[in-house]
């Protein structure tokens, strides 16, 4: 079963490390959407419902077993689906997300260094069928995106570790955009605001125009 044919609204998510930028742009996407009369949510991960954002409370600031990590994070997963992104999807709603199973795969599988193998069983488990239909990946480079985090606010225990693991998180995401290019866009995060956003413009209309043919 395809994406197309189990929903009629579409699957956007927002990627890239710690300090990126992407949040920023967000409500940038969710506004041009909303002026074409399109109608859109946004939600997060880890959270999006009450059980995941208490996940996300956990997973933020305690210590844990890798595997209980990325256990958590495709727990919290499943909920935000059942809950939040299917049920959108399927009333025609447009779903935006910060982050989903890209960054496990970055974090847990390219940083924390879990075997490929375990996360690609648990996509297989938790969402078989369901993948964004776009995902945007902010990248910039590490020194750029340490800068960033260390001028704005308390870092959690990801945004705490060191250079080494967001390279690592890093190449895992551009080894995903190298295995899935027909989903992803590559956004050159260390840009002015203005310059990235009139890039997202242009995908956006691309996307709405593809859409419509």
């Amino acid at each position: 079963m395809t994406n197309k044919e189990q929903k009629s609204g579409l699957f956007i998510s927002f990627e890239g490390i710690d300090g990126a930028g992407k949040s920023t742009h967000i409500s940038f996407v969710q506004d041009k959407l909303m002026q074409r009369g399109i109608k859109v949510i946004t939600s997060r991960e880890p959270g999006g419902t009450p059980l995941g954002e208490a996940l996300r409370d956990l997973l933020l600031k305690e210590k844990m077993h890798l595997e209980t990590e990325a256990l958590l994070m495709f727990a919290s997963r499943r909920e935000h689906i059942a809950q939040v992104i299917q049920p959108a999807l399927d009333a025609g709603t447009w779903v935006i997300s910060d982050r989903f199973t890209d960054a496990t795969f970055a974090y847990q599988g390219g940083g924390r260094k879990l075997a490929i193998d375990k996360l690609n069983t648990l996509e297989q488990w938790v969402h078989p069928h369901l993948q964004p239909d776009l995902t945007l990946l902010f990248d910039v480079p590490v020194e750029v995106a340490r800068a960033r985090l260390d001028a704005t606010r308390t870092l959690d225990k990801f945004e705490q570790e060191k250079s080494d693991f967001f390279n690592d998180t890093r190449n895992e995401y551009l080894r995903r955009v190298a295995e899935f290019p027909q989903r992803f866009k590559v956004i050159d995060s260390s840009r002015s605001i203005e310059t990235i956003q009139q890039e997202l413009s242009e995908i956006i209309d691309a996307l709405c125009a593809k859409l419509t043919r």
